[in-house]
């Protein structure tokens, strides 16, 4: 069996062989910009990926869903850039590109031909400089509608499409930057006005809270020189945003609650919270979610799934954790019953297991979650363009992209016993919310 320090050892001997953790190089320009440029695994493609330091926990009450607006909007043109255009280019030369908004952070990336580094870095740059040239009364409509309608889709017209934002609403108190979703509500949306949308992108769309990731096989200093050249005339923000203060004190509570929606069978959500990602803590639960509910060799797909046949066959995929860098994260734990399985049957088998967390846990069952977590972090920065994005997260959340290849040691120096106490600690009825769908009946449907 794989003690503790042959564990440590056999990290640190994947990431020599690996032969690209020392050849990550950072830069910072003279308006803030921090760049980070590592070398491609396969050549011939360049991943440009870029992390700006907002999202929804940078809302305020009423004005909810604009770090996601903007997701949006950052496609709609900008001052030398058509609308549409970012896209068009980019796929006509067989490249990808895409966003996504969390609760930390706004992300935009593109995977290239390495010859078409110079076309993404001018557009990303362009955009950044004078998306506000671009953004009138009617891009405005245009894209808040389809926000509105990616909500519809997501959230409201989907079976346990409200759960998510249910559990932000509990494990939060009203007015914490973490209460709400990113998608944000349809009042605020409604409300937006061109004015508030312009000033918002001033106040966090400047290169100095701007992380830009590029992995190529082109020399560093040559992408340092383009990059400055694209976006080193770009001034940083006047004002520095402030971000609401994320601050929570003590556990969660005892909370429930019992949704009766026409959804396919009943199912249950429940989350603890947690120490903030980034902390020992939060490293140690990671592997107390991965021996509870990841993969099948875990906890709950055996026994809930497999020996007691009370869950849907979900693969193994029935806990994880929300990473949250500024304030508790969650411990998520959902699974969905079977025909004839009570949505109380259910919950109270899923409460069992996760308190038996505490009892203690197996050196095999420990092992086993290592390997599950390392798994899927280095399959997760395997491609140029997943390797860009967690070179720009571990920068933009901690400063130190060279996590990206040390991450796993965390894993690897956790005890069984320190996942079992900390599991006795945080995974209480005192530090729980549990959501519960139940099936309407036909003539209620909808209550």
């Amino acid at each position: 069996m794989i003690n503790v320090t042959s564990a440590e050892q056999g990290v640190q001997g994947l990431v020599t062989s690996n032969g690209v953790a020392g050849q990550i190089r950072q830069y910072r320009l003279d308006n803030g910009l921090r760049l980070v440029t590592a070398p491609a695994a396969t050549g011939q493609v360049a991943a440009v990926n870029l992390w700006y330091g907002v999202g929804s926990r940078h809302e305020v009450p009423g004005r909810t869903g604009f770090a996601h607006l903007f997701e949006h909007l950052m496609f709609e043109g900008s001052g030398n850039a058509p609308k549409g255009e970012h896209f068009k280019v980019i796929e006509a030369l067989g490249g990808e590109l895409n966003a996504s908004t969390s609760s930390d952070r706004t992300n935009y990336y593109e995977t290239v031909p390495e010859h078409a580094l110079d076309l993404a870095l001018w557009l990303e740059a362009d955009r950044l400089a004078t998306l506000r040239e671009g953004v009138t009364q009617e891009v405005l409509d245009n894209q808040r509608d389809v926000v509105k309608n990616e909500r519809r889709q997501r959230y409201d017209n989907q079976p346990y499409g409200t759960a998510f934002e249910r559990i932000l609403a509990h494990a939060y108190p009203e007015g914490h930057p973490y209460h709400h979703p990113t998608i944000g509500s349809m009042a605020d949306l409604d409300a937006a006005d061109l004015d508030y949308v312009l000033s918002f992108h001033k106040a966090h769309y400047g290169p100095d809270n701007l992380v830009l990731t590029v992995v190529s096989s082109l020399d560093s200093e040559d992408v340092y020189e383009r990059v400055n050249r694209y976006f080193g005339g770009i001034p940083p923000r006047e004002v520095v945003a402030e971000a609401p203060d994320a601050s929570l004190e003590g556990p969660l509570g005892s909370r429930n609650l019992v949704v009766t929606e026409q959804v396919p069978a009943p199912a249950v959500f429940i989350v603890h919270r947690i120490p903030p990602y980034g902390t020992r803590e939060f490293d140690i639960m990671n592997l107390a979610s991965a021996v509870l509910g990841q993969g099948q060799g875990s906890r709950l797909y055996r026994r809930l799934v497999v020996e007691r046949g009370l869950a849907n066959d979900d693969g193994g995929a029935s806990s994880d954790l929300f990473d949250f860098r500024y304030t508790q994260s969650l411990f998520f734990i959902s699974m969905i019953a079977r025909d004839g399985v009570s949505g109380t049957e259910l919950e109270n088998a899923v409460f069992e297991e996760t308190a038996g967390l505490a009892d203690g846990i197996s050196e095999e069952e420990l092992e086993r979650a290592r390997a599950v977590l390392e798994r899927d972090h280095f399959q997760t920065i395997s491609t140029p363009a997943g390797l860009a994005n967690a070179l720009s997260g571990y920068t933009q959340l901690f400063d130190d992209p060279e996590l990206v290849y040390t991450w796993p040691e965390r894993w690897a120096s956790v005890t069984a016993d320190e996942v079992a106490d900390y599991a006795k600690r945080l995974l209480t009825p005192e530090n729980r919310f549990s959501l519960r769908y139940e099936v309407a009946p036909a003539e209620t449907a909808g209550a």
